[in-house]
């Protein structure tokens, strides 16, 4: 019975290959879904936020250019002084606005006196009014007046339709004659545009989910063909084939890793950890109100222009047209060039042309440990002088570099662990040595490659050839 469930060694290969893949796709489309939804929530609570910020200023406006209409009436007026305030309510009933914007007053034991869109609510006391939610409307009103102003957000009738709408009410109180006058705006727009735009996230989100279901059913029917395929026609070499592209992937990799470590271990990494640390620290400091905070953040801004810088002059160090051009001397000497004016520091270049060519590797290989050392140098050795120099000789080629900084027993580990061992790592490549001598005096580093990484002169008709190391 169970005979008849035993899989292929082409569905074994299939779920192996399609199991994985739709593990991963799942695991990647709840984690755009959850952070999707996380952004668009910031976004959407940030944009309700504005929203309701400027229905705030709006109310607040509309209440202060209505206390500037009656405060000439209200300022030189008595407690009991029943003509003002008769003047004054007049003055407020006459202030409508729009659809549904009104002012009203309510004196301090909840007695309506002036409501123009309802009327009914006139001369009636209103203490106990509340909304559907059980929120006592008059009385929230009525306190926010006696500390002085403030917002109310509640349920209101609208005048139009008297169905309950949220709104948002800006109270002002007149202390000496005990009311809360004040006006509201309804938010009901707000709280539209916040559902539609939840909504969009909602159907964003479900989109992405059938998009994503899409590609990965059609990379199952990738896979299902390729395996129909590879068992059709190459079953006998899969697994020898499976472990050969397995490890070159490993291989490639681990080489691409190691590329990015020796081109950006102690550039950009560092400098960007500045600015992290330059953006907390101004941060800290605008909470805490400290006046440092435009220094820290001038500082923060400079890392991120040195970060830009290091990415230029990575792009254009990652392969320099005058070292397939010119040759490695020129491509060197150019380097300590640019070094010199960048750093300041005195750098010193020699070479001796020597008939025999290095081959590309080697070319390489030279290139990217000077580029490793001078930038040793001007991160961590306080130097004023540096000599280069590269030349031929029986044994193959040597570069040696050497510098009257501190040394490396001064200097941090980072200095002598990462940059050091990419070093190590290509002459390991090429067969060749590296030797590094370090005292307070300063640091030398001589890289040499063997003789099977020269090759022979080129033959040329020329009277006078060029050669290039």
């Amino acid at each position: 019975m169970f005979a008849r469930f035993r899989l292929t060694y082409g569905q074994k290969l299939f779920l192996l290959a399609s199991l994985p893949l739709v593990l991963a796709v799942s695991a990647i489309a709840l984690l755009v879904a959850q952070q999707a939804r996380s952004l668009a929530e910031r976004e959407i609570h940030g944009l309700e936020t504005q929203l309701l910020a400027a229905k705030k200023r709006e109310l607040r406006n509309y209440v202060t250019q209505a206390r500037n209409g009656f405060y000439f009436v209200y300022g030189s007026a008595a407690p009991d002084d029943e003509i003002a305030k008769t003047q004054v309510l007049q003055i407020l009933a006459a202030m409508i606005y729009g659809e549904e914007g009104f002012f009203f007053v309510y004196d301090y034991d909840g007695q309506n006196l002036v409501s123009p869109r309802q009327t009914d609510l006139i001369n009636t006391n209103q203490w106990n009014l509340t909304d559907s939610e059980g929120t006592f409307v008059v009385q929230e009103f009525i306190e926010t007046a006696r500390q002085g102003a403030g917002y109310v957000d509640h349920l209101w009738p609208k005048p139009s339709t008297g169905e309950e709408g949220r709104m948002v009410t800006y109270v002002l109180g007149l202390q000496d004659w005990r009311w809360a006058v004040g006006t509201g705006v309804f938010i009901d727009d707000v709280l539209g545009s916040v559902a539609a735009s939840r909504a969009e996230v909602e159907a964003r989100v479900q989109r992405n989910f059938i998009y994503i279901g899409a590609i990965t059913l059609g990379a199952l029917l990738l896979v299902f063909v390729s395996g129909l395929v590879l068992n059709l026609r190459e079953r006998r070499l899969a697994d020898a084939k499976l472990k050969q592209l397995t490890q070159r992937v490993l291989d490639a990799q681990e080489e691409e890793r190691g590329r990015v470590a020796r081109e950006l271990h102690d550039g950009i990494s560092q400098i960007l950890v500045g600015v992290k640390y330059a953006l907390d620290i101004a941060r800290r400091r605008v909470m805490s109100g400290d006046p440092r905070a435009e220094e820290t953040l001038a500082k923060g801004a400079d890392h991120l222009g040195q970060a830009i810088n290091e990415v230029r002059r990575i792009s254009r160090d990652l392969r320099p047209g005058v070292l397939d051009d010119l040759g490695l001397g020129p491509a060197i000497k150019a380097l300590a060039e640019e070094f010199r004016q960048r750093t300041g520091i005195e750098t010193e270049f020699t070479t001796v042309v020597f008939r025999n060519r290095l081959d590309q590797e080697a070319k390489i290989a030279l290139f990217r440990i000077a580029q490793e050392a001078l930038t040793n140098i001007e991160r961590h050795s306080g130097a004023s002088h540096v000599s280069i120099d590269i030349r031929g000789h029986r044994a193959g080629a040597t570069l040696r570099v050497a510098d009257n900084g501190t040394g490396m027993r001064d200097t941090p580990g980072a200095a002598r662990g990462i940059g050091l061992r990419n070093m190590q790592e290509r002459m390991d490549q090429l067969n060749g040595t590296l030797r590094v001598l370090s005292s307070r005096d300063g640091t030398v580093i001589e890289a040499q490659v063997p003789l099977t990484h020269l090759l022979p002169p080129e033959e040329s008709a020329d009277p006078q050839p060029k050669a290039r190391a």
